[in-house]
């Protein structure tokens, strides 16, 4: 075995493995892949697991260590008990991953998550790819339950329609450090499309310009995700389920606490995040992001029969037969909450109180008093969703599927939520409402170069501050 090879090994191995992070240059040529060489990724793969098992043959601790990880379990118990994670929660976009895992799962880190059999004790259900492709050409299609194969597959089965296969030999000969595009496979497009669920999170993060991310611009600092996501073992820090320092990503650079040549904008870091100035919009890089969403309205058929479709000016999708109305913005004004970096969500199963306002999805824990909060910039998501009237809870809905029971196939509530709620094991009275929610997205990417951090007066105004409505903050 020849030193090169030996070494083109080792090199493959740390960079794969995140021990090594740092930004792309701006132009930099593409290397030749390192993996392109190697025969056991010469073969004509078949499926997502073959090409693991081909990958573990170097990385022999890469699949145990994403194990341990939240992208894998889609599970975290927080310091109060709570058991969150993707699986366990309810939302107020498409309300739960239960028994919509065959959509779901095309963004987990595995291969055939599909219920509660599934195995995370295997190392073979591992994907590498969906992390470290670097083709671009590696998409892992809805309704296959995160499943990738060469051939092409009819969806749905008896359909006549196929989805094309992957060359997944030429992906995996081309695989490396993830970046911002392979992060953003998934992440940009949280809640069913590009910008819908963050608000500053979108595919103009892929090459942005610094008037849209300072720290991401392609042609200035270039960041990629995990120069602030600092990565060890495949762990990615930076999950909004476990307690988030409000200060996560800038102290580790900057010190805040002398940062500013003026003491009065300095003594501010004590009570306000540096996003709380220094993101003074989101949605800002051409991509609208989802404000509103009423399920209530869903459901509507022309005058055929069939579902449709509406969309704006700009060929964004505002009512849907299937989901319903949406409210669409860019360039949107945060709301403000004081955070002290824990957050609390709805399971299924809590009774909720009609009648006391919107009820909260989740929410951010944190007071002027407690010592440790700050003001964070927040995305504010409302909602028209399904609840049962008579147990008080939240509906958890199947929409995804080929059966009679998915919403998106039938258009029928009570089918659909009698279905989901037996998935998580709670009792459906058979009655369908419907009640208006709310969840909070905290704001952190899109940081503004300095020019554009808000002036004093954008606060400092008694008639139109941005800070009126934040309790504890007198107006000037």
């Amino acid at each position: 075995m020849s030193f090169r090879y030996l070494a083109a090994c080792f090199l493959a191995a740390v960079f794969a493995s995140g021990a090594i992070q740092a930004a792309e240059p701006a132009k930099a040529a593409k290397p030749p892949s390192l993996h392109s060489r190697f025969k056991v990724l010469q073969q004509d793969f078949q499926s997502g697991p073959e090409v693991t098992k081909a990958c573990l043959t170097c990385h022999k601790n890469a699949s145990k260590q994403i194990h341990k990880t939240q992208h894998w379990k889609w599970e975290y118990v927080n310091p109060a008990g709570q058991v969150l994670g993707k699986r366990n929660v309810v939302n107020n976009f498409c309300t739960s991953t239960a028994t919509n895992m065959s959509g779901c799962a095309s963004c987990h880190v595995g291969y055939g998550l599909k219920d509660a059999s599934f195995n995370f004790n295997s190392e073979e259900n591992v994907d590498c790819l969906v992390c470290h492709d670097r083709t671009g050409r590696y998409k892992k299609p809805s309704g296959l339950f995160g499943n990738v194969y060469a051939k092409d597959v009819e969806m749905p089965p008896g359909s006549g329609k196929f989805v094309k296969g992957i060359d997944l030999k030429g992906v995996a000969q081309n695989v490396g450090r993830t970046s911002r595009a392979s992060c953003g496979a998934c992440h940009f497009y949280g809640g069913g499309g590009d910008g819908v669920k963050h608000g500053d999170i979108d595919s103009s993060l892929e090459a942005p310009e610094a008037a849209v991310d300072v720290h991401m611009d392609a042609k200035g600092l270039n960041f990629n995700c995990t120069t602030c996501h600092r990565t060890l073992n495949h762990d990615v820090p930076g999950s909004r389920y476990g307690p988030m320092n409000v200060t996560f990503t800038c102290e580790s650079c900057h010190n805040t606490k002398a940062f500013h040549k003026d003491k009065d904008i300095d003594r501010h870091n004590k009570f306000m995040a540096c996003q709380t100035c220094h993101i003074p919009s989101f949605a800002r890089g051409g991509v609208p992001t989802k404000m509103a969403w009423d399920w209530s309205t869903a459901g509507k058929r022309d005058a055929s029969g069939k579902p449709f479709v509406k969309r704006d000016a700009n060929g964004y999708e505002v009512y849907n037969s299937i989901k319903g109305d949406f409210v669409l913005q860019e360039n949107v004004v945060p709301a403000y909450a004081w955070f002290n970096g824990t957050v609390r969500h709805q399971t299924p199963g809590e009774r909720i109180q009609p009648g006391q306002g919107p009820v909260a999805i989740n929410w951010f824990e944190g007071s002027p008093k407690d010592g440790k909060s700050k003001i964070w910039p927040v995305k504010v998501f409302r909602a028209k969703q399904a609840w049962d009237p008579v147990n008080q809870t939240l509906a958890i809905t199947h929409l995804a599927g080929n059966d009679d029971t998915a919403y998106w196939k039938n258009l029928d509530w009570k089918k659909a939520v009698a279905t989901g709620m037996k998935a998580v094991n709670q009792p459906f009275s058979g009655q369908v409402g419907f009640i208006e929610t709310y969840s909070m997205w905290p704001i952190t990417h899109m940081v503004a170069p300095k020019s554009k951090a808000l002036p004093c007066d954008a606060c400092h105004d008694n008639k139109n501050g941005r800070m009126q409505h934040v309790p504890g903050v007198e107006p000037d």
